[in-house]
């Protein structure tokens, strides 16, 4: 048996990296997935390995700061399954790495849209699919830099506490509905967009690539940077049964880069 036996999970943000780690670590553990990316390749890539895992793949093509789009995904996992157990908010935009004072507003507004109102908007389009199972699961994937701060990480930042604080607002007011709401919270992610921006500050500095990712490394407890494959573990958890009494809450799936 697997920890997510039979379970129907909503992944958004399909991708290369963290979106496709999770659905497979779901699907590994019993879960079919309902998998929404703006981009339908990306989809399908990732619903042909689920498949391959013996459960099944719905994919999706959805924009989640289009409302229409929140709907359609509604419509589908309600044909398809007639309920929704898990919901896993992965999609996000990074910002623009402007300092607030000088940063295009209009830009910080896109990434508020996307990371807050975007994942609020598809929230509430699947609740309703939900609440008649008495224990839905929804987790958001946040970041570090809720509670590290860098400058010019403003746009991000911010949006992603706004996240962090709807999480609290929805576990209180869905917990009722036996809804649990929860978060986790990554550092630096290893795959190829980190080992990209790791290669750039060698290059830059004139060091070995070796030099830069042993620094950074440094700074965790563990001293390494973990794989999106491994920080998909903590989503597997909060899916479970295993944590039918956490709500509410958010993790530091880092390492122990930072420890608060």
């Amino acid at each position: 048996m697997g920890l997510c036996d039979a379970k129907v999970a909503v992944v958004s943000g399909i991708g290369p990296g963290m979106g496709r780690d999770i659905s497979l670590a779901l699907a590994a553990e019993g879960a079919d997935i309902v998998m929404l990316a703006r981009t339908e390749a990306k989809t399908l890539e990732v619903a042909a390995e689920v498949e391959a895992l013996g459960r099944r793949a719905v994919p999706i093509r959805c924009d989640i700061t289009s409302l229409d789009d929140c709907a359609h995904v509604a419509e589908v996992c309600h044909a398809e399954f007639g309920r929704v157990d898990v919901l896993v908010n992965n999609a996000f935009h990074e910002g623009d790495y402007s300092a607030a004072m000088t940063a295009d507003l209009d830009v910080w507004r896109q990434t508020m849209e996307i990371n807050f109102f975007g994942t609020l908007q598809l929230v509430r389009a699947l609740v309703p699919l939900m609440k008649p199972t008495g224990d839905g699961r929804i987790i958001n994937v946040n970041t570090q830099s809720t509670f590290q701060y860098k400058a010019n990480f403003g746009a991000y930042a911010s949006s992603k506490n706004a996240l962090l604080s709807v999480t609290k607002s929805l576990a209180r007011e869905l917990g009722p509905d036996g809804i649990r709401v929860n978060s986790i919270h990554p550092g630096f992610i290893w795959g190829p967009s980190v080992e990209g921006y790791l290669q750039r500050q060698a290059d830059a500095r004139g060091v070995p690539f070796q030099q830069v990712y042993d620094e950074v490394a440094s700074e965790t407890c563990l001293r390494y940077l973990p794989h999106s494959s491994e920080i998909a573990g903590s989503v597997v958890f909060l899916a479970s049964a295993l944590s039918r009494p956490v709500t509410g809450q958010w993790f530091a799936v880092n390492c122990g880069h930072v420890i608060v």
